[in-house]
This record gives structure tokens, C-alpha cells and sequence, in this order.
């Protein structure tokens, strides 16, 4: 026998769980712009690096010869499609779309150039910290490109960054970004996109 508090207790619990998996979804949903560049500049990457060959002062690379102009610009451009496309379809969804008009150029520029940034600024500090090209640096490899995202639309686009990126969602992207990381690195390396499975 049900009775009426326990009913309504259940729903409540029901009601948490959805709103809480749509949250997930929604958060996924708003990083993808910022999610794809890196996976697609390794892809069409290669050819001339950013840092021309030049040394740092204290002897090492700038960058490296990872991080490319066509590999930087690809990933862009990649990241800002799929945000194009997102923005086709979010009404049908029921997700947030990212803006309208010229106004959406600007906040998935951010989103997915911010993304190549985050990931540069990461390669500059391994660097600094004398770490080979491809050697895993615990969390930053895992947030590098979330944090450039958010700064750079942050400044390009701050009244919609924090009306859809709210702290709930923000904590999310955190939790489930390392786990996404993770596996879609492991698939890269299995079809030789990346030559480290981190």
C-alpha cells in the first residue's frame, strides 16, 4: 500500500533526477563548441607551429610543434560549425541556442577559439615546466580548454555566458569534462588522430 506522502516523496525524488539530467544535458549541450576544436585540429592539424621554431629564454620551445596555425584555425572553425548547426535544430529540441543573427558569431567564437587558447596556454606552461610534447599534466590537460572558453566568451559575450552558463551548470561541465576527455582521447589514439591516449 502507497500512501499519499510516500507518492508524493517519489515524485519529488523523480522530479530531482530529471531536472538534474536535464541539467546534464543542457550543460554537454553548451560545451560542444568548445569541445570539438581540439579533437579536430589533431586531425587536420600539422604544417607551420604557432611559436615559428622559436626558443623560449629559458632555453625550451615556446609551444612546441603541436600546436599549429592550421591545426588552431581548423579547430576553430570546426567548433564554431557545430555550434552553427546546434542553433539549427536547438528549438526543435528544446535547448538553448547561442544567440541569433551575427550576434551567435561572436559567443562561438568564444566558445571554440577560447577552447584552442586554453589548450595553447596549457602547451606554453608544459613547456615552462620543461614536460615533453604529449605528456599528461594532471587537470590542467583536463580543463585547459573549458576555462579558455569560458574567459573568452565571458568577455565577448558576458550578459549570455551567465545566463546559460549558471554556477549549477558550470559545476557539471567540471565533473564531466575530465570523464569525456578521457574516453574521447582513448578513441582518438585507437584510430590514430592522437599519438597519446591522454
Amino acid at each position: 500500500m502507497i500512501y499519499g506522502g510516500d507518492r508524493e516523496g517519489k515524485k519529488g525524488i523523480e522530479w530531482k533526477i530529471g531536472k538534474r539530467m536535464i541539467a546534464l544535458i543542457v550543460a554537454f549541450w553548451l560545451m560542444l563548441p568548445a569541445y570539438v576544436p581540439n579533437n579536430f585540429a589533431a586531425i587536420f592539424g600539422g604544417g607551420m607551429p604557432l611559436d615559428l621554431g622559436q626558443v623560449f629564454q629559458d632555453g625550451e620551445r615556446t609551444l612546441g610543434d603541436g600546436k599549429t596555425f592550421r591545426g588552431t584555425i581548423a579547430g576553430t572553425v570546426c567548433g564554431m560549425l557545430m555550434g552553427l548547426l546546434q542553433n539549427q535544430i536547438a528549438p526543435f529540441l528544446g535547448l538553448p541556442a547561442f544567440g541569433t543573427g551575427f550576434e551567435q558569431l561572436p559567443i562561438l567564437l568564444g566558445l571554440s577559439l577560447g577552447a584552442m587558447l586554453g589548450d595553447i596556454f596549457a602547451a606554453f606552461l608544459k613547456r615552462r615546466l620543461k614536460m615533453k610534447r604529449g605528456s599528461p599534466l594532471f587537470l590542467i590537460d583536463q580543463i585547459d580548454f573549458v576555462i579558455g572558453a569560458w574567459l573568452l566568451t565571458m568577455l565577448i559575450a558576458p550578459q549570455w555566458f551567465w545566463h546559460n552558463f549558471t554556477p549549477f551548470i558550470m559545476i557539471i561541465v567540471l565533473i564531466i569534462t575530465p570523464i569525456l576527455h578521457r574516453v574521447t582521447n582513448i578513441i582518438g589514439y585507437k584510430i590514430g588522430a592522437k599519438k597519446e591516449p591522454w
